[in-house]
């Protein structure tokens, strides 16, 4: 049986090309950046050349990029390093209650050290109201950060609004665009952006790397302490051969996005259009023009994703109900209850994210499979028997 991954958003599979990149660096081109000798100075070098690469693709200065160990490093050194090397200014946050954990979580931790966090609403496609946004800031806010593109629903938020409202006010902005990079076009500057945070494992890279962009002059605290390296902002041995392949990665990546994005998303709006024909009682969930090109997240009414998730699994197809970084909890999505679904519809939620490598006839296959697996759980299910004898006495 046939393995067919549809759970992009969590990872992707690296390309060959940025393998091929890759290896050298392993056992051949294996010298420490910092040494002064030959072989250190060249993979130095190599560190550099793949810094300007990436400033290139987002129109900043090579000195604005810090690489870093994965997206959750990058979101945390932008919030409590900005948070905390400027609280003589104020100590109020603004963030979204549909942020990824890395997010949330060192939003809560902040709050446990003195700083003030507000998490404000998103509407039922899960966009950020700017009213609200607005209406938040108060006098002391040095800080908001909301996510280019949400992980689970696909919504892209309106992220030049939200930096044009932070710097009327004279308040940085961090944006985690784990999730968009890869997938959109980014300008820092056009996009009014001060901190951005990216993972290379999303766009067909390796894991385990990842970077920052920071504004010059944007005041920040180092996150991880000991040597010098990058700068002196972030501690630690650099991971060469990661970075010559996040590099390789997102140049692959904006090279032939245009091509991509078109192919991906009219494969996701086929699926799309042929769940919603064969199965009755679903809710399409995330902004339906405003979304990431491959997400599809849908919503099975009288049903649990988890029962969804494992019979798929037995068919060979890989999806997700949610946050890979939440799927150990039997909680519903805090993003699906924050865009206002019940708990009992958001327990049957299904996302899947189509990537470069997938095809018609893989989604062929998940469809048809889908549509038996959901009505064999249905008909298990004493909600659907009740919810069938209330229709039929209409």
């Amino acid at each position: 049986m046939n393995t067919i991954y549809l759970d992009n958003s969590a990872t992707t599979k690296v390309d060959e090309e940025v393998v091929k990149a890759m290896l050298p660096y392993f056992s051949l081109h294996y010298g420490n950046p910092s040494s002064i000798y030959t072989l250190g100075r060249e993979n130095k070098k190599v560190i550099e050349d793949a810094r300007e690469k990436i400033a290139k693709i987002f129109s900043c200065n090579s000195n604005e990029i810090y690489f870093t160990s994965c997206g959750s490093e990058s979101d945390n050194t932008a919030i409590k390093g900005i948070a905390y090397a400027n609280r003589n200014k104020g100590n109020h946050i603004i963030t979204s209650k549909i942020e990824h954990p890395a997010v949330l979580e060192t939003c809560k931790q902040l709050e446990k050290e003195g700083f003030e966090v507000s998490y404000i609403d998103v509407d039922e496609n899960g966009l950020v109201k700017l009213d609200d946004l607005q209406k938040t800031i108060t006098p002391s806010t040095i800080l908001i950060s909301i996510m280019f593109a949400n992980n689970e629903i696909g919504t892209i938020e309106p992220i030049k609004e939200i930096g044009k409202i932070a710097h009327k006010n004279n308040i940085y902005f961090h944006t985690d665009a784990v999730q968009a990079v890869g997938n959109i076009r980014i300008n820092v500057n056009e996009l009014n952006i001060d901190s951005l945070s990216l993972s290379a494992h999303k766009f067909y890279g390796p894991k385990g790397v990842g970077a920052l962009y920071i504004r010059k002059g944007v005041k920040f605290e180092k996150y991880i302490t000991g040597g010098h390296q990058e700068r002196n902002k972030r501690a630690g041995t650099e991971n060469v051969p990661g970075i010559v392949g996040l590099s390789k990665a997102l140049e692959l990546a904006y090279e032939n996005l245009d091509e991509h994005n078109q192919k991906i998303k009219a494969l996701r709006d086929y699926y799309i259009e042929q769940v919603e024909k064969r199965i009755p009682y679903i809710k399409i969930n995330g902004d339906k023009n405003k979304r990431l090109p491959g997400n599809s997240n849908i919503s099975f009414r009288f049903i649990e994703g988890e029962g969804l998730l494992l019979n798929l699994d037995l068919k060979g197809i890989c999806a997700s109900s949610g946050s890979a970084c939440t799927s150990g909890s039997l909680d519903p999505s805090h993003v699906l209850l924050a865009i206002g679904l019940p708990h009992e519809i958001a327990h049957g939620s299904l996302r899947i994210s189509i990537g470069k490598y997938n095809t018609k006839e893989e989604i062929d296959y998940v469809i048809d499979n889908l549509v038996e697996i959901v009505s064999r759980l249905r008909d298990m299910s004493p909600l659907w028997e009740e919810f069938i004898e209330k229709e039929e006495k209409k």
